[in-house]
């Protein structure tokens, strides 16, 4: 009877196990990026446009922007360079960038935590709270006073986006690309893309904003992102990849695995009902 009782349980509980072990493993659903998710918008491959929604970033405290001044006096030019390599630190910032630090942190400007940015001849000017083209039209209207409109050129660009990834990242960390633009999607690829254990249905990113920061939670999952405004990546977001519940459980992420894990736990069981009989 205790040896029929041992069979029995011994039976249930490979069955409980392997059911467990199944529903453990990392489905592809739960890793595949832009799926179509929503019932009113069926899988179409006919190169459907799907319009960008991107929001004009506004400058903000210990930012780095890349100011190019630029006229047609020759002096007032040398004059400029002048004031131009005492304020970012001449021979230091070419031995910064050998050294393979950021470029554009040895020969920017950094709006310090007033929002304040110091520029040759002109003096300290705001720029938190304005877009690239608002600085850009700023610097101009002060600039009139030393020459001509007509003989003037200023260019204004941010110096790159810079962004942390954290979490179930396979490079995690801190990350900078020298693009004016750059996707959700990029910014991933970017640190080593996503481990299989991360949850991409909710990826936490947390945004800056001049009046403080916010946390949204983002599914890559829906193929909806690509015309939110979420689809592209500001300076300073943070990217945070949270673990799925299968790494707490220690099973396997794919068939393989939870088969030799099953294999190995059956091993076991029937180890400790020989030993028991």
């Amino acid at each position: 009877m205790k040896k029929k009782f041992a069979l029995l349980s011994g039976r249930w509980m490979v069955y409980v196990l392997l059911i467990g072990l199944s529903a453990s493993c990392v489905s592809n659903k739960r890793i595949i990026y832009m799926q179509d998710q929503g019932e009113e918008s069926p899988l179409v491959f006919s190169g459907e446009m799907k319009p960008y929604v991107i929001e004009d970033y506004k400058l903000q405290a210990n930012d780095i922007v890349d100011i190019n001044i630029k006229t047609s006096s020759k002096e007032l030019n040398e004059l400029i360079e002048i004031f131009q390599e005492d304020s970012r630190g001449g021979g230091m910032m070419m031995q910064g960038a050998r050294g393979g630090g950021d470029i554009f942190f040895m020969n920017g400007y950094s709006i310090d935590e007033n929002g304040m940015v110091e520029l040759p001849l002109i003096g300290e000017l705001k720029f938190a709270g304005l877009t690239a083209k608002e600085a850009k039209l700023l610097i101009e209207s002060r600039m009139v006073e030393f020459v001509n409109e007509e003989d003037l050129f200023v260019r204004v660009r941010l110096g790159g986006i810079r962004y942390s990834a954290l979490g179930e990242f396979n490079a995690a960390g801190k990350h900078s690309i020298l693009q004016n633009r750059v996707t959700i999607f990029e910014a991933i690829a970017n640190a080593g893309d996503l481990t299989v254990v991360a949850k991409r249905d909710e990826l936490v990113l947390v945004r800056q904003y001049p009046e403080g920061s916010r946390m949204f939670r983002i599914n890559l999952n829906n193929q909806k992102l690509l015309t939110s405004e979420f689809y592209f990546i500001q300076p300073n977001d943070m990217l945070y990849a949270e673990p799925m519940k299968i790494r707490e459980l220690g099973t396997g992420v794919n068939f393989v695995q939870t088969f030799q894990l099953a294999v190995t736990t059956l091993s076991a069981v029937l180890l400790v009902l020989n030993a028991i009989n």
